[in-house]
């Protein structure tokens, strides 16, 4: 057992985009992320605690592990997710625990917000 608590969490997760800069407005509109270019190819986003990458060095393949993100309130987030130009694919539902909805970004990548409430 590995006893430092950085190792083998998720520590970066990075999407292949068609448009940096349509990602940025998107993820910036609908989640209030923020941004830090290293040039044109590539864009580090924040959440304010995890990091992440938009990168077009490859073309983007939507699919994968499921990231969720998680809202305190979850009309809201479905909300400003629509108006950032987001696709609802799956409504709010409640599952044990909590409630979620998914969305599909500008280049097709499935995500989930979930609230506890």
């Amino acid at each position: 057992m590995v006893n430092d608590q950085t190792v083998l969490r998720i520590d970066y997760i990075e999407f292949n985009v068609a448009d940096i800069e349509a990602s940025k407005a998107f993820y910036g509109a609908a989640f209030g992320w923020s941004f830090k270019d290293y040039g044109p190819a590539y864009c580090e986003f924040s959440d304010g605690r995890l990091t992440g990458g938009f990168t077009t060095l490859d073309k983007p393949r939507p699919g994968g592990p499921l990231v969720i993100l998680h809202a305190s309130d979850l009309e809201a987030a479905l909300d400003a997710t629509s108006k950032a130009g987001g696709s609802i694919v799956k409504p709010i539902t409640a599952f044990p625990g909590g409630r979620r909805f998914h969305f599909t970004d500008p280049d097709g990548y499935e995500l989930a917000v979930w609230s506890k409430d």
